[in-house]
């Protein structure tokens, strides 16, 4: 399975922040915002101080999406 954060960016377009200004709020570390940016997985704590800031469900942030060797087994 492979991660995809578009839908957290899309909020942050929606709601005029950079991502600076989400590191900032959520009180998380650049790196974790580094991984977000490239699709890795983060902990659940991250993933629950970005929706707690965002006022939003995990589910409004990330989606995860099958690969052809997931879908095999």
């Amino acid at each position: 399975m492979e991660v995809s954060y578009k839908k957290l960016w899309k909020i942050l377009i929606d709601k005029d922040m950079k991502k600076k200004d989400l590191q900032a709020a959520a009180g998380i570390s650049w790196a974790s915002v580094t991984k977000l940016s490239k699709g890795e997985t983060v902990s659940m704590e991250v993933l629950m101080k970005v929706c707690k800031t965002l006022n939003c469900d995990i589910g409004d942030i990330m989606e995860l999406i099958p690969t052809e060797e997931n879908e095999t087994t």
